[in-house]
């Protein structure tokens, strides 16, 4: 039986969302950082892993995704709180990569590894990372092969963008190229600017005729390539395609938006699943803050976007600090209501905040 309960919240949500569609106002500062520390803290205590296969991955890429976000928390405010936080994950895990090799969702614990310490090329936590990217390497496969669909994107690339940074070795970065760029021809429509989640959905239609583009894995390539493009040097010939990449997908994303601030689970087809979607939306929010900071998208064109963006987001926290709307591990576009929460939504809201922040103190 449906929760009568869920159903009243998700109603009130919706109807609040409406009358105040309008009101989109720069956010204060002390507010946003008041938030954060809330929606972190709530999801501190209760912690969200993947399980699969009667596994569990304490280190694999749900929590891996919040603790980015968690690392981006604290390189807006410098509160310790996060990075302590960060390291007694790190510890839990003795920074070890997930039990996968070859799959990109087990590489993202070693973003959070890499942020911790980077300036110490030979220091022994960072030992694992190297040696999973070594190991690919020296047998590499296709990047259509093993980064398969889109998420992979912002799972393993900004690692190995970071290790090329921390150890100086343009192999990484050479690596990383290759693959990406691979993938990125292989799952990428140039003719809507937008990417599929895997070849399944080249053909797939959703109900009303619309192509499948699913909000968070375009959330997910679009909130790696902040973390790729600043861990390549200037004189990276590569670096352009990814600004390209990005602006194209900016472009893309802007004029989806709905008028409450969110993306829906399904980007061209927002009346098959018509309910909000943080998770998607917390993503594309902190790449466009994060473009219009670096001075790579136009401030009058994204600003109204980014901060209607944030608008809604901040108003799918529950007073618990629970962030609500986020849709449950998946591949495509699902519904989803006020009280779904996880891991990886909460990550998505401290990247969003984080860049936030420094557009407001900015002036922008």
């Amino acid at each position: 039986m449906t929760n009568p309960i869920k159903i009243i919240l998700s109603i009130i949500f919706l109807f609040t969302m409406a009358i105040g569609q309008e009101l989109f106002e720069t956010p204060d500062v002390d507010d946003v950082k008041e938030q954060m520390k809330l929606v972190a803290k709530y999801q501190i205590e209760n912690p969200t892993h993947h399980r699969s296969k009667n596994r569990d991955y304490p280190n694999g890429w749900v929590p891996a995704s919040f603790y980015i976000g968690v690392m981006g928390a604290y390189g807006a405010t410098g509160d310790k709180y996060y990075s302590e936080n960060a390291i007694r994950w790190s510890k839990s895990n003795n920074y070890n990569m997930g039990p996968r090799l070859r799959h990109a969702d087990d590489h993202a614990c070693g973003s959070v590894y890499l942020s911790l310490h980077p300036n110490l090329k030979n220091d022994k936590r960072l030992k694992a990372v190297r040696a999973v990217y070594d190991q690919l390497i020296d047998d590499p496969k296709p990047g259509r092969e093993d980064w398969w669909w889109c998420d992979a994107l912002f799972m393993s690339p900004p690692t190995l963008a970071q290790l090329g940074t921390v150890t100086g070795n343009k192999k990484y970065h050479k690596y990383l190229h290759k693959m990406y760029w691979d993938t990125a021809e292989y799952l990428f429509d140039k003719n809507d600017g937008l990417f599929y989640r895997d070849q399944r959905y080249f053909f797939r239609r959703s109900k009303h005729g619309e192509k499948v583009y699913w909000s968070r894995g375009n959330g997910w390539v679009i909130a790696g390539l902040p973390r790729i493009i600043a861990n390549l040097p200037a004189k990276d010939k590569q670096r352009e395609s990814y600004i390209e990449l990005f602006k194209t997908l900016a472009y893309s994303l802007k004029d989806l938006q709905g008028a409450d601030g969110f993306w829906r689970s399904s980007l061209l087809d927002s009346e098959e699943y018509p309910n909000p979607e943080s998770s998607g939306s917390g993503f594309i929010t902190y790449a466009l803050a994060w473009g219009i900071n670096q001075g790579i998208l136009d401030r009058e064109t994204y600003r109204p976007v980014v901060i209607k963006g944030w608008s809604g987001l901040s108003r799918a926290v529950h007073g618990s600090g629970k962030i609500g709307w986020v849709q449950d591990i998946g591949m495509d576009p699902r519904d989803v209501s006020f009280d779904d929460t996880h891991a990886y939504g909460a990550g998505a809201f401290l990247l969003a905040g984080s860049e936030i922040i420094k557009l407001v103190e900015k002036g922008e």
